[in-house]
């Protein structure tokens, strides 16, 4: 768990409370990334947004082969979210660094990718691949994707599994290992412990509630994988709840995803017990969203006289 004692800022306003944090020696200029899946592989953002502004990105998940993905239709609109089911399609880790990498590599901000695979070996060989590798700064695990058959939730449910994951990624890396955990299990402080007792670093939650919508016109599923993972605003409650149960269960930082639509969302998520939080569906309705919540926070900051991210927890006894 963070420190909870808070330090009074200066009566000078002028003077900007500190926004570094640092994620299981992930250090970072300030608590927000962009989440894996929603911003590419940053340069399909770079002209949108000043990408240098953000604590760092979470590049699209990455697998040892290219992979073709799910079926479409892959989205559907809800009516406080998004369905997905893009079933990971990406374009192999050899192209991200030889294509995309070099592009990312001339941007002042972290780059963490997102590597996922259908078993314990392939995971570990993502991670020896990208370790030493110039401009990649931290792994995030993704065990837990509800769109596909093999890999993703079906490691992310398994504690056994998911330590198995993980160990496995730490003796093939010296980055910095954040596991993304999944809300579809019965006790996600249960794989939390597994994880972080297996090396983690840190832990990112949450990954997307599986969900469901039918074209009624049509008559049938509106997805092509039939089911999908929710995100977006209805996920919010749901995210902010296993932070807070997660946080006060383990030891390592906690990177909060799930819903964070502007500053007060992701200051929710800081007093819950997150480090750092990523903005996912509300990038791909205003790309700028995440400097407004850096620029959010900052003022809850001065106006509140914290003087440190960390000292914003609630603390809970």
């Amino acid at each position: 768990m963070k420190k909870t004692t808070r330090v009074k800022m200066p009566q000078d306003q002028d003077i900007s409370p500190d926004m570094s944090v640092d994620v299981g020696g992930l250090k970072l200029k300030n608590p927000v990334l962009l989440a894996s899946g929603t911003c590419g592989y940053g340069v399909e953002i770079g002209d949108l947004i000043d990408l240098s502004a953000l604590g760092g990105i979470v590049v699209k998940g990455l697998s040892l082969k290219p992979r073709q993905g799910n079926p479409p239709p892959r989205i559907a609109e809800t009516p406080c979210g998004l369905l997905n089911s893009i079933g990971l399609e990406n374009i192999g880790i050899e192209a991200f660094i030889r294509d995309k990498l070099p592009w990312l590599r001339k941007i002042n901000t972290r780059v963490i990718v997102n590597i996922l695979g259908n078993s314990q070996e392939e995971y570990a060989s993502l991670a020896r691949r990208i370790d030493g590798t110039d401009g990649i700064d931290a792994i995030e695990v993704n065990i837990s994707c509800p769109n596909v058959l093999a890999g993703g939730l079906a490691i992310g449910a398994d504690p056994n599994a998911a330590a198995g994951v993980t160990r496995a990624v730490k003796a093939a890396t010296g980055l910095p290992v954040i596991v993304k955990l999944s809300p579809n299990v019965t006790d996600i402080v249960e794989i939390a412990r597994a994880v972080t007792a297996a090396g983690a670093d840190a832990i990112s939650l949450i990954n997307t509630p599986l969900g469901m919508a039918i074209d009624i016109d049509k008559r049938r599923p509106a997805l092509g994988n039939v089911v999908g993972g929710l995100s977006g605003p209805a996920i919010k409650p749901i995210a902010l709840r296993m932070v807070w149960q997660v946080a006060g269960a383990i030891d390592v930082p906690i990177i909060g995803i799930g819903g964070i639509s502007s500053a007060s969302d992701a200051l929710e998520f800081l007093m819950a017990g997150a480090s750092a939080i990523e903005v996912g569906t509300a990038t791909l309705v205003k790309p700028s969203v995440a400097i407004d919540i850096i620029a959010g926070v900052r003022d809850y900051m001065k106006k509140n006289n914290f003087l440190r991210i960390d000292d914003l927890p609630i603390p809970r006894d």
